[in-house]
């Protein structure tokens, strides 16, 4: 009996996918960046090899808000250019859907006696993580996780932070 001939080797060819387009990228919390930023003595080498590991996995994003939040140590906006020059970090703006999540969030506060007036940085980044389906790299997480509970967070307490 003759077997049909193997089509193997017309077969087209199927090419494994780029692991960096298989894993989220991250939001880094200003936390993270101020420890590295100021050479924290605690935190500068955890914040560091997350930044390494996580950068070479996907992109590293700010918004707006992270960078007014780690503006303050710099004596002028160059200063603190220069210092972001060193770091492999995308510039993303807020979405609008982050917005509404963010008042979602604190209308959460408010309503467990929160005394802060206005939705916190915190809530508008959580909130930008999860509309963006970016993970959050981040040491404060308690806060994160109490009005974001689905927000992918990578932190000291986490399986791989």
């Amino acid at each position: 009996m003759q077997y049909p001939k193997r089509r193997d080797s017309a077969a087209p060819s199927v090419r494994e996918p780029d692991a960096r387009y298989l894993i989220s990228p991250t939001l880094v919390d200003s936390c993270v960046l101020i420890d590295v930023l100021a050479d924290d003595p605690d935190w500068a080498e955890w914040s560091l090899d997350r930044l390494d590991v996580l950068g070479s996995q996907a992109p590293l994003v700010i918004n707006p808000l992270i960078l007014a939040e780690i503006s303050p140590r710099f004596a002028s906006a160059a200063d603190l250019e220069v210092a972001l020059a060193s770091l492999p970090i995308k510039r993303e703006a807020l979405p609008w859907d982050a917005a509404y999540l963010a008042g979602q969030a604190f209308k959460i506060y408010r309503s467990a006696k929160g005394a802060k007036r206005s939705p916190m940085p915190d809530f508008y980044i959580g909130a930008h993580a999860l509309v963006g389906g970016l993970r959050l790299l981040t040491r404060d997480a308690a806060r994160f996780r109490s009005y974001f509970p689905k927000l992918t967070i990578v932190s000291p307490e986490s399986a791989t932070g």
